[in-house]
C-alpha cells in the first residue's frame, strides 16, 4: 500500500491508501476529491489535470498535456497508475463544478424582473399564484385540572373550529407531535401552525410560537447533467430570499447520463451517485443559502425538482439502467408521496418532494417545467422550444397540439467535450469577435476576471467568428496561419483566445480542432432534431413563427451566430427568443401554485414522444448537419459562406 496526498489551492489536504497499479482517479473518488472527468475516466476530454508535487506516478504523456507541461509535474488523473508515495496538488480548475458555487446578487432588477415576469404572464394566462401552503394562528385554553385534555386533542379541536374541517380529517405526524408539549408550553399556548389542504383534509406540517417571525419558505431546484440551479423562496410572498448555482458532484462519473447509468448499474453505484448529488451538491447549495437568507432549515416546507429523466432517478437512488435500454422504459414518469427527508435532506420534516413529471426516457421535468414557461401552450402560434443542455431537447407546437423528443447533443453546450469549456461562472468567456484581419479576438468574460475557459454562448460566438474570418472552414478545420494559430506534431490547429502569461492560469485558452468538431456534432444534433421533427408531421421551417431557446449556457445566444453555424433553422432573428433556464423557472412556478403544478402534469399527459432512433432518415439528417452551417447551402440563404 502507498499513500496519496491530495493538496487543494485552498491549503488544505486529503491523504488515502492506495494499492499499487490503482487508477488516480479512482483513488480521489475514493478519498472523495473533487475532479472533473466528464468523459468519465477515459482519457478523452482532458478535463482531470492534476500536478505531481512529489513522488511518482506512471503516466503517460498525450494530446492533453505537452512535454513542457509534463515536465512541470502535469498529469491526466485518470490515466495516471500509483507506483509508490506521492504528493499530488489538485488545481482549481480541476474541481471547478465544487470551488465555483455562485450566489446572485438579489438586489439586481434583472433577477426580481427574472420572476416577476413569468409570474405576470402565467397570471394572465390564468393560473393562479398563491400557496396551498398557510400559517393558521391559535390561542388554545391552558390545562388545569379540570382541563385535562391531551395536548393534541387541544390542538386538533382548536383547527376543526378555525378551520371548519371535522376532526377526523386533520392529520397530526409524528414529527409534530414529538416537540408539541414543549411548543405549547414555551408559547403560553399560543401558535400558529403551518397547514395545507388536500381535498378535504388538513395536514399539520408545524406548529410555532404565534411570534415567530420564520417565513413560509420553499426550494425550488433545477437539476442539471452538469450543474444545478435554485431558489429559496417565500411561499407566502413570492419573494425570492436566496438564489445559488454550482456544479453537479456527478461530473467525475462522466458528463452524459449513460456514463452515469452505468456507473450506477456497479457494486455500490446507485449510491454513490446519490451522494455525488445530493452530499456533494444540493446541501452545499442550500448550506450557502441559509446562510445568505438567514433561513431555518427546518423552515423549509416544501421542494420541487425539475430535472430529466436519468438525473430524477439518480438522486432518488433508483435503478436506472432500463432507461438506456431497449424498450426505454424508466421506472417512473410521474411520482408521488415523497418528501425531501427520503434523499436526505434536512429540511421541516414534513417538507414534500414534488418532481416535475418525465414523458419519455430522455424528456423529462425540465423540459415539462420548461414548456410551461415557454408558454407556447398557450399560444396558436407555431412555436418551437429548445432546451441546450447535455442533451438537446425540443418541443413543437402550440395551443393545440405538441411534439417533444431529445438528441444526444453531448455536454459541449454547458462546456464539456471542450478542452477549455466550464460553466457560465466567473472566468468564463461568454461572447467573443474576431478581427478579420488581425485575428485578434475581444471577449466577454464572466465576473469581468481574466478568462480561464469558454461556456456554450462562448463556443458558438468564437465558432461563428472563426468561420467568418475565414480561419476555419466548414469542416471546422483551420485553414488560415496567424500569431494565435497553434498546431501540435500532428498538425492539429489550436485558435488561442488567451495565453496563460496573461491570464496567470495553468495553460493558455485555446480552441482546438477536436473541440469544433465536438461542437460541430452537437449543434447538428439539435438541427437534425428540428428538422425530422417538423418532417414527421409534414412540415418544414418556414411554418416555425417563434423559437424559444433555454439552457444556463451564459447571459444569453447570438442568435445571428447561432444561426450562422447551423444550429438553428434560418428563419428572421426576430423570431427567436432566449429565456435562460426555463427548468429553474418552472420549478419555482410549480413550488407558489397549485395551478402551475396541474398545468405541468396536464402537459406531460398531452405531449406527444417522438422517439428520433426510430425515425427513418433521421442519421442521414445529422450527418448532413455535421458541416459549417450544413451540407446543403439552400437551408441557409441569409449565411454569407
Amino acid at each position: 500500500m502507498f499513500t496519496i496526498t491530495f493538496r487543494f489551492e485552498s491549503g488544505e489536504s486529503v491523504s488515502i491508501d492506495a494499492n499499487p497499479g490503482e487508477k488516480l482517479l479512482d483513488v480521489a473518488r475514493k478519498a472523495n476529491v473533487a475532479i472533473d472527468a466528464p468523459c468519465s475516466g477515459n482519457g478523452v476530454c482532458g478535463k482531470c489535470r492534476v500536478r505531481l508535487a512529489s513522488g511518482a506516478l506512471d503516466a503517460p504523456i498525450n494530446r492533453h498535456i505537452s512535454e513542457e507541461e509534463y515536465a512541470a509535474g502535469w498529469r491526466l488523473a485518470c490515466l495516471a497508475s500509483v507506483v509508490g508515495d506521492a504528493e499530488i496538488e489538485v488545481p482549481d480548475i480541476a474541481s471547478a463544478y465544487r470551488s465555483r458555487m455562485k450566489m446572485a446578487d438579489l438586489s439586481s432588477p434583472e433577477e426580481i424582473a427574472i420572476f416577476e415576469d413569468l409570474r405576470a404572464q402565467l397570471e394572465a394566462a390564468g393560473v393562479a399564484f398563491g400557496s396551498d401552503l398557510h400559517f393558521l394562528p391559535l390561542t388554545l385554553s391552558e390545562p388545569t385540572l379540570d382541563d385535562t385534555m391531551p395536548d393534541n386533542e387541544r390542538l386538533l379541536r382548536a383547527i376543526e373550529a378555525a378551520a371548519g374541517v371535522d376532526e377526523s380529517r386533520i392529520i397530526l405526524p409524528y414529527s409534530v407531535l414529538r416537540d408539541l408539549s414543549r411548543v405549547l408550553r414555551d408559547s403560553a399556548f399560543s401558535v400558529k401552525c403551518v397547514i395545507s389542504r388536500d381535498q378535504d383534509r388538513v395536514l399539520i406540517r408545524d406548529v410555532l410560537p404565534q411570534d415567530s417571525a420564520a417565513p413560509l419558505a420553499g426550494f425550488a431546484l433545477d437539476l442539471g447533467t452538469t450543474s444545478l440551479a435554485g431558489v429559496l423562496v417565500d411561499l407566502e410572498t413570492g419573494k425570492i430570499l436566496a438564489k445559488a448555482s454550482g456544479g453537479n458532484g456527478q461530473i467525475r462519473y462522466g458528463a452524459d447520463v449513460i456514463n452515469r447509468i452505468i456507473e450506477s448499474g456497479k457494486e455500490g453505484g446507485r449510491r454513490r451517485l446519490q451522494d455525488a448529488v445530493v452530499k456533494e451538491s444540493i446541501i452545499p447549495m442550500l448550506s450557502s443559502m441559509y446562510r445568505a437568507s438567514g433561513i431555518d432549515p427546518r423552515r423549509v416546507y416544501r421542494m420541487v425538482l425539475a430535472g430529466n429523466t436519468t438525473m430524477n432517478h439518480l438522486l432518488l437512488g433508483l435503478h436506472a439502467d432500463p432507461i438506456r435500454m431497449e424498450p426505454f422504459v424508466p421506472s417512473f414518469f410521474r411520482a408521488g408521496d415523497l418528501y425531501a427527508r427520503d434523499i436526505g435532506l434536512k429540511l421541516n420534516p414534513m417538507a414534500e418532494l414534488i418532481v416535475a413529471p418525465n414523458i419519455g426516457s430522455y424528456v423529462g421535468g425540465d423540459i415539462t417545467a420548461g414548456a410551461l414557461v415557454s408558454m407556447i401552450w398557450n399560444s396558436p402560434e407555431m412555436s418551437l422550444f429548445i432546451d441546450l443542455g447535455t442533451n438537446g431537447e425540443l418541443v413543437f407546437g402550440n395551443s393545440e397540439f405538441l411534439m417533444s423528443c431529445a438528441c444526444s447533443a453531448g455536454p459541449a453546450f454547458e462546456g464539456g467535450d471542450i478542452s477549455c469549456g466550464m460553466r457560465a461562472t466567473d472566468g468564463a468567456i461568454e461572447a467573443c469577435t474576431i478581427d478579420k484581419d488581425t485575428m485578434e479576438p475581444a471577449m466577454t468574460v464572466v465576473g469581468d476576471v481574466p478568462p480561464a475557459g469558454i461556456c456554450g454562448s462562448g463556443i458558438i460566438d468564437i465558432i461563428a467568428e472563426l468561420f467568418r474570418c475565414g480561419i476555419i472552414d466548414g469542416k471546422g478545420k483551420i485553414v488560415r496561419e496567424g500569431p494565435r494559430i497553434l498546431r501540435d506534431e500532428h498538425g492539429m490547429g489550436s485558435y488561442v483566445l488567451a495565453w496563460q502569461k496573461d491570464t496567470g492560469g495553468v495553460k493558455d485558452v485555446v480552441l482546438n480542432e477536436v473541440d469544433i468538431d465536438n461542437f460541430i456534432r452537437a449543434k447538428g444534433a439539435i438541427f437534425s432534431a428540428t428538422e425530422t421533427m417538423l418532417s414527421s408531421l409534414g412540415f418544414d421551417a418556414s411554418v416555425i413563427e417563434r423559437v424559444y431557446v433555454a439552457g444556463g449556457i451564459g447571459s444569453g445566444i447570438n442568435m445571428r451566430n447561432a444561426v450562422t453555424i447551423g444550429m438553428f433553422p434560418d428563419i428572421p432573428l426576430e423570431n427567436f427568443h432566449y429565456i435562460g433556464n426555463s427548468s429553474q423557472a418552472g420549478a419555482y412556478a410549480m413550488l407558489l401554485s397549485s395551478q402551475a403544478r396541474e398545468k405541468v402534469f396536464e402537459l406531460s399527459r398531452s405531449m406527444t414522444y417522438l422517439e428520433l432512433s426510430n425515425e427513418p432518415g433521421y442519421m442521414d439528417a445529422f450527418v448532413a448537419a455535421c458541416f459549417l452551417p450544413h451540407t446543403d447551402r439552400e437551408l441557409f440563404p441569409s449565411v454569407d459562406f
